[in-house]
């Protein structure tokens, strides 16, 4: 078996094709991280949470052999005074891989700003964990990190993002570069474990989430969709690959630039809907994510559908809802651009944030256009992550933090000021 899922890899390399064809220096080998306990199948692997509505938390993991996947939880180490039930599932990939029974959780209510401890199939499981809630209150700090894959960089990147007290974890799509090599979701899940059973993360998808292969495997996003649910059926949704949520006094949407969004379709009229019930009095700052950039002056990536006829979809359902900032991955590195619309600089536009630089195996992107245009602030081929404290209704401070030399060092920063604090932008 390890020989035919060797053969298979080697096969799936070739046929992604397009993921390695930038030159890009600086890689590292990836990781292999088996079950921290293979001789109980009933342990609880991969365990990650993210955030449900106003006052709830998705615990999600995976069993071995099947169970009746159950959380308790408390605010008191090994009291556990609240109860759960919930769903499994599983999928199968080219005959050759089946998944875990996955199992998805839904706890609360719960109080901000709270450390809850829990575990996950009962009170007889041996491992606790525990998390904390999101403040409802300023400031909230959001940690950021694209294209992360199961690369020593991914480690690096991790554990200087697990030295930063931040509330919420966004990640902007390409998650376990498994490129349909369905164990390296497993390596993801164990990975990203520490930080994201303790914090909420809340991803979209990329590229290398579609996994899909004519003839062979006709569904795509299989593995992500069944891994990483989302909370789209809250936001009125009806896929996992787009979704909305808030986090105290911030909107935050979560596009999907792998599926449909041309005029019309499901996502943009989803948008359409979305913005028009932002209460700008509650949030006041709202935020989109991508995969593919809408701005990019690195040579990478340039000309793509998903972005370029992306933002002549939706840049102007964004402009006139004055969202104050679009982060993306895809690029495998970091670009910050001024307020931009129409590719042009306009007060009352969205900052736009490229960080795809979280450490895959693909390497950085190191070549950018020249001469530098005039609305790229700062560009640098390096991984990191960066860091968004939402201080109040009305100014937020961004740092990126490169770690290129296993120390995280900040490279650029800048303070927000929200455009509805702007007059002159009327929302």
């Amino acid at each position: 078996m390890v020989k035919v899922l060797g053969l298979v890899a080697i096969l799936l390399i070739v046929l992604a094709g397009n993921v390695l064809s930038y030159d890009r220096q600086g890689t590292r080998k990836n990781l292999v991280i088996h079950p921290t306990n293979e001789d109980d199948p009933t342990f609880p692997d991969q365990v990650h949470i993210s955030l449900v509505g106003p006052d709830k938390m998705r615990i999600s993991w995976i069993t071995q052999s099947s169970i009746s996947p159950s959380v308790v939880y408390g605010t008191v180490s090994g009291k556990y005074e609240g109860s759960a039930n919930g769903t499994s599932s599983s999928y199968h990939y080219l005959l050759i891989y089946r998944s875990g029974q996955i199992n998805d959780v839904v706890i609360g209510p719960l109080k901000p700003n709270t450390i809850y401890y829990y575990k996950c199939g009962g009170p007889s499981s041996t491992q606790e964990f525990s998390f904390r809630t999101p403040p409802s209150k300023f400031p909230i700090k959001f940690a950021v990190s694209g294209d992360l894959g199961t690369s020593e960089w991914s480690k690096s990147t991790l554990e200087h993002v697990s030295k930063w007290d931040y509330d919420v974890f966004i990640l902007p799509g390409d998650l376990s570069y498994a490129n349909m090599y369905q164990p390296l979701w497993d390596t993801f899940g164990r990975l990203v474990q520490p930080l994201a059973s303790q914090r909420p993360w809340m991803v979209t998808h990329g590229n290398h989430e579609l996994e899909k292969i004519p003839i062979l495997h006709s569904n795509p996003f299989t593995a992500y969709n069944k891994r990483w649910r989302m909370p789209f059926e809250e936001s009125g949704s009806s896929s996992n690959l787009y979704y909305s949520f808030n986090v105290y006094g911030v909107h935050i949407i979560m596009l999907g630039s792998y599926t449909d969004f041309e005029p019309g379709s499901e996502q943009y009229q989803w948008l359409e809907n979305n913005l028009k019930k932002i209460d700008r009095k509650t949030t006041p700052w709202v935020v989109a994510v991508v995969h593919a950039p809408w701005y990019n002056s690195n040579e990478a990536h340039q000309g793509e559908k998903e972005s370029v006829e992306m933002k002549e979809s939706m840049e102007t359902l964004l402009y006139k809802a004055r969202v104050d900032l679009v982060f993306a991955g895809h690029v495998h590195a970091y670009e910050r651009f001024s307020r931009v619309y129409q590719d042009k600089f306009d007060k009352c536009g969205p900052v736009y944030i490229n960080i795809g630089d979280g450490g895959n195996l693909e390497g950085l992107a190191t070549k950018y256009r020249d001469p530098n245009p005039e609305i790229s602030l700062f560009r640098e081929a390096s991984f990191g992550h960066g860091q968004l404290v939402v201080e109040n209704a009305t100014h937020a401070r961004w740092e990126w933090h490169r770690n290129d030399d296993d120390v995280s060092v900040e490279k650029d920063s800048v303070w927000l000021t929200s455009l509805l604090a702007d007059s002159s932008c009327k929302i």
